[in-house]
């Protein structure tokens, strides 16, 4: 990671409006100017600079805006929320979750991640920031990461201690990182939601009202079958089901290269086709996927993550982005 391509690479995506690349501990520091600009244009390119400064090598991005003349504020819009659910635990939905926003992200777009899972938040180790979030003028101001802001139970409370709520009082927790949380615009903001059909999904589908979901399964029935029960639920409260993604489809041996599927292979595609939902690909299980997720390092953004690249692809088509 060097000051000197990342400054090179946010000239190239904004010319002489860069000015003032800085870079420590992983975080890039930019001076951005976004004079004669209309707001939406300004927004874009404010991305389209956090998305080359991370693709060549910032963990993080800090962008000053200047202006000599500004407009005015304007109430921000309803956020766009994509539901990321599985039937039952255990299957690989958080990592998805942190990818697919992180690989949103490197498109360009800016995204929010939250972790709705309250019980047992992921996120935090999936991009390595096990910091605590902090209260701005009453409101819950995201960690950033990866070019996008994320907010989950584990940055909000002691990570030692485990999470002991009913279920109304984990539901109001959920509403209140959304709706207090300090988000800004986003385009788009993914929720990881926990396993199963319980309180937090349907607080999530009646009160937040994700504009779609995807469904995480491995190609096995015992979690096809909860995958399933799934899909069934978010018909019932009216969520549209943008389709499934099977995840530890197969395993490519590192040592002989031959292929195993331990879980089988392709049930997740099969039970797209009978619940007529789109099938949005196969993620592999892979040792360098579990190895990035464990250091905090997303593999959406190394040479191997090229099947959340693909996924977010799907899902920008899906809802038109």
């Amino acid at each position: 990671m060097d000051a000197k391509a990342i400054g090179a690479a946010v000239r190239e995506a904004a010319g002489e409006r860069v000015s003032g690349v800085t870079l420590r501990d992983g975080t890039a520091g930019l001076v951005l100017s976004i004079d004669g600009l209309a707001k939406g244009d300004a927004e874009a390119l404010q991305r389209k600079v956090e998305g080359a400064a991370i693709r060549a090598g910032a963990r993080q991005v800090r962008v000053i805006l200047t202006a000599e003349r500004g407009e005015a504020p304007r109430e921000p819009e309803p956020l766009r929320i994509l539901a990321v659910a599985s039937g039952k635990g255990g299957v690989g939905k958080s990592t998805v979750s942190a990818n697919l926003a992180v690989a949103l992200a490197a498109q360009g777009l800016g995204i929010g991640l939250l972790d709705a899972d309250i019980y047992g938040p992921s996120v935090p180790t999936l991009l390595g920031v096990p910091g605590r979030a902090r209260m701005e003028e009453n409101r819950i101001v995201p960690m950033e990461a990866f070019g996008i802001k994320a907010l989950s139970m584990g940055m909000l409370t002691d990570p030692g201690r485990a999470v002991v709520w009913r279920g109304p009082m984990a539901s109001s927790a959920l509403e209140q990182m959304v709706t207090q949380g300090n988000w800004g615009e986003l385009d788009l903001m993914v929720a990881d939601m926990p396993p199963g059909t319980g309180d937090i999904q349907l607080t999530m589908a009646q009160k937040l009202k994700p504009v779609g979901a995807i469904v995480v399964s491995t190609p096995q029935d015992l979690a096809l079958v909860d995958a399933r029960r799934a899909i069934a639920m978010f018909r019932e409260v009216g969520v549209p089901v943008l389709g499934i993604v099977e995840n530890m489809s197969w395993f490519d041996c590192p040592h002989c290269g031959g292929r195993t599927e331990p879980f089988g292979h392709g049930g997740a595609r099969d039970e797209a086709k009978a619940l007529g939902v789109p099938f949005l690909g196969a993620i592999p299980l892979n040792a360098s996927i579990r190895a990035a997720s464990d250091a905090g390092r997303p593999p959406a953004l190394e040479a191997e993550g090229g099947t959340f690249r693909d996924l977010a692809e799907r899902v920008r088509d899906a809802l038109r982005i």
